[in-house]
């Protein structure tokens, strides 16, 4: 299931948007259009050969002219940007100066695009606090909703197995990349795609028991065998249905999802 422009930007970091690509599992991915390499594989392109991650970049380059070039394109409700703010960013990539860039907008004077230059600088600033803030209340907010870390939801739950498309053969795969030392060992990474994240999640989810609740803290002792990054492991396991808990955070059970995964169901009180 290919997933959207849209929908890759959210999911990647800012180093990731910024160079154009995700590295996951030895795969590269174009956060622009999709398009994979696959590392091991040598790349042809006008008589020169190419490993996968060079060849990545060569992609972007041709089929997008640059990362800066097709962020600036995405439409304004993406990037928050009008068409004057567009047109300037455009030229200061282009390294020109005030009254150069005033001559080829037509806009105002030379001292006005000095002005535009000190609002964007501002936005900079703001974004770089506001980004802050959000990435310390993602890490404190028990209530947020289900969106906040899983944009593709169904009816409260992320999609199921079938409509992520997995095969054995494929699930196998990413469990053996991110659980080097067997299933039963640490997670490498969870910065990953969300189909395989929703692959490692029901592997994470079989080892809460059936027919038994937990406190958060006994849930977070239990993730912490698994990766450093447990409340976000935790949301996503609450985000996915593979756990449920109370409205207070003070227990956890194996939810509908596991349910179905053949994991279990809420015990009875």
């Amino acid at each position: 299931m290919m997933k959207s422009s849209d929908s890759r930007l959210q999911t990647a970091s800012l180093e990731e948007i910024k160079r154009g690509y995700v590295e996951e599992a030895e795969v590269y991915t174009c956060v622009c259009c999709g398009y994979e390499t696959e590392a091991g594989i040598i790349y042809p392109e006008e008589g020169v050969l190419y490993e996968a991650e060079r060849y990545m970049r060569v992609h972007i380059e041709k089929a997008h002219g640059s990362v800066f070039e097709y962020l600036l394109a995405l439409d304004k409700s993406v990037t928050g940007l009008s068409d004057v703010q567009r047109g300037l960013l455009a030229q200061f990539y282009e390294g020109k100066k005030d009254a150069e860039v005033q001559q080829a907008l037509g806009i105002g004077s030379a001292s006005t695009i000095r002005n535009h230059r000190f609002v964007l600088k501002e936005k900079e600033r703001q974004a770089k606090i506001l980004l802050a803030l959000m990435e310390l209340l993602k890490n404190k907010d028990l209530h947020a909703p289900a969106a906040w870390v899983s944009p593709v939801m169904k009816q409260g739950h992320m999609i199921d197995q079938q409509a992520f498309d997995i095969s054995e053969a494929e699930r196998e795969k990413v469990l053996q990349s991110y659980f080097p030392e067997g299933t039963k060992g640490p997670l490498t990474t969870f910065q990953m795609k969300q189909k395989h994240k929703y692959i490692v999640l029901l592997e994470i989810a079989k080892r809460f028991e059936p027919q038994r609740t937990y406190t958060e803290k006994q849930v977070n002792a239990l993730l912490q065998q698994v990766h450093d990054d447990v409340v976000e492991i935790r949301r996503y396991l609450v985000d996915y249905g593979l756990l449920e808990r109370e409205p207070d955070g003070s227990q956890y059970w194996l939810g509908s999802a596991a349910e179905q995964q053949g994991e279990g169901q809420r015990p009875a009180t």
